[in-house]
């Protein structure tokens, strides 16, 4: 069998993506692009070693290169145009999250996708966790009973993209942060919510069966960026901290939050957590960090009982692996495209209810 080529666009966060198909024994990585001249140069070398042609525009890329799988990695306002592009020209698509600027582009990437006959993944990579899959085997054999409630979680108390500790100190010099992008409303959609928060939330709607929401009423606040960005003479036009309450039609609530910058102890704080009839799941990072762990809670002959799961093995594999795997075997994708539009739409919602100071339906 012929290996499937692939390429990838956007060498920030697709850097991931590049060596994941690297790694892969079925796949061929055949171009990349990128319009950052200091990232071209850390994979000139590469490049050159792996014979993988570069390119400076995305487009340049898709009109010049037959690929099997392509891979979109660049500012969110980009995902819409280049993932629809590689779908017209016969790519299957791995895009970054989140999956477009709003419902409406994210709708459009779906139904290209369904034209075209193409598969369509969503890199919510926090489904692709060891512990993630522990927890939906353990709600899926139900073990959990029925789900009515959900929090999930994740702030920071420093951690605006682009924008050091150092800059909430509004005597910082002037400069631009390379992640300046990131607040930038036209670029972006939108602040934390919409860059963290879209992770914690499909994670919690995937180990709960993504139920179907009903309503969601949200808030926003920018209290802290504006002015670490002024302090750096850049503009700062979306959220730091966003929250929500999402109600869901078979009764079953939510609560988000998610904050690049906030006044709590933790410099990182990511937690989901979800409570049924029969037992109660936690997971959380470890250390302020980027492991985490899990905790099981329920009553056995009518003492409360606390578990905690060691270290599931074999590793999860990578989202890239099963997109891969994915393409070559014409299996479902662990993301179906259609979760992430509906993620879009709630976070279309909070946004609105934040806006409005009115719940949203859905």
């Amino acid at each position: 069998m012929a290996k499937l080529k692939a390429a990838v666009i956007g060498l920030g966060m697709g850097y991931n993506h590049l060596l994941g198909y690297l790694e892969h024994p079925d796949v061929e990585v055949v171009a990349v692009a990128d319009r950052r001249n200091d990232r071209q140069e850390r994979v000139r070398a590469l490049c050159e070693e792996k014979n993988i042609k570069l390119y400076c525009e995305g487009i340049e890329l898709i009109n010049n290169e037959k690929v099997d799988i392509l891979s979109v990695a660049v500012p969110n306002d980009q995902h819409m145009g280049l993932t629809i592009a590689g779908l017209e020209a016969g790519a299957h698509v791995l895009c970054e999250k989140p999956m477009a600027m709003n419902a409406a582009e994210a709708v459009s990437m779906l139904e290209t996708a369904k034209r075209c006959n193409r598969k369509l993944g969503i890199d919510f990579s926090y489904r692709f966790k060891p512990q993630s899959f522990a927890m939906k085997a353990m709600v899926d054999s139900g073990e959990m009973g029925k789900i009515y409630f959900a929090e999930s979680t994740w702030l920071r108390r420093y951690g605006i993209p682009g924008l050091a500790a150092a800059d909430f100190n509004t005597s910082s010099s002037k400069g631009g942060g390379m992640g300046s992008w990131f607040f930038d409303k036209k670029q972006s959609g939108g602040g934390p919510l919409i860059d963290l928060g879209v992770h914690r939330l499909d994670l919690a709607l995937w180990l709960m069966g993504y139920p179907e929401p009903a309503w969601v009423m949200g808030s926003t606040y920018a209290e802290i960026g504006p002015d670490a960005a002024k302090a750096q003479g850049l503009e700062y036009s979306v959220e730091d901290l966003a929250c929500a309450m999402i109600k869901f039609k078979n009764g079953a609530s939510l609560q988000l939050k998610a904050s690049w910058a906030g006044n709590i102890k933790e410099n990182e704080l990511q937690t989901t957590r979800l409570i049924g009839t029969k037992g109660g799941l936690l997971q959380k990072n470890i250390n302020e960090g980027y492991t985490y762990e899990v905790e099981f809670f329920r009553t056995e002959n009518g003492l409360p009982l606390d578990c905690k799961l060691h270290e599931p093995a074999p590793a999860a594999p990578s989202a890239y692996q099963c997109f891969v795997d994915a393409v070559r075997d014409n299996t479902d994708f662990l993301v179906d495209p259609q979760d992430a539009v509906t993620v879009m739409q709630i976070l279309d919602a909070i946004y609105e209810s934040a806006r409005t100071g009115k719940p949203v339906e859905l």
